[in-house]
């Protein structure tokens, strides 16, 4: 795999819970293939998320010492820290496309990371925000996504006020 992804909380929860075995499944796949490449990339406001969700008893109810190994393991991705830069491209974000303000935030920890792909459930698979693409994992097979997206290299600007738009099927 080519270019840098960015994995949102939930994808990072399905790859240690169990009880959804299909979603569990494309998580571990998804994260197994980001460490093997050193793609995957990261932000503080997820890693705060996981740790707070993966230590609640039902979700998938790991313990603290359990949680931090996680947490501790993904210093090795970098994680985007919340400074102004990030609040500043959020704020633009949620102008923008009407995000919820953490999602804006995500988006914008993505976009400082130079990553094409934001890995996650919570926004419109193939929405491009902040010339970041949304993918959905658990919607599309690995194999298709790996070959629709390219790292860019130059900072990513906004688009004009509007609807994300949609990436057309490759052939």
């Amino acid at each position: 795999m080519t270019g840098l992804v960015f994995v949102d909380t939930n994808v990072l929860l399905y790859a240690v819970d169990t009880r959804e075995p299909a979603k569990h499944a494309v998580a571990r796949e998804w994260m197994l293939g980001l460490w093997r490449d050193r793609t995957g990339r990261i932000g503080v406001q997820v890693l705060s998320e996981f740790y707070a969700n993966a230590t609640r008893v039902q979700c998938p109810g790991l313990s603290p010492d359990q949680a931090w190994e996680h947490v501790a393991a993904f210093a090795d991705w970098r994680p985007q820290s919340i400074d102004f830069a990030v609040l500043e491209l959020g704020h633009q974000v949620q102008s923008r496309h009407g995000l919820s303000w953490w999602d804006s935030l995500i988006v914008a920890a993505a976009n400082r990371q130079n990553c094409a792909m934001l890995l996650t459930e919570d926004l419109q698979h193939g929405g491009v925000y902040a010339g970041v693409t949304a993918h959905n994992p658990f919607v599309a097979g690995i194999q298709e996504s790996r070959a629709r997206y390219a790292p860019t290299i130059e900072p990513r600007t906004m688009r004009g006020r509007g609807r994300p738009r949609k990436l057309q099927p490759v052939a």
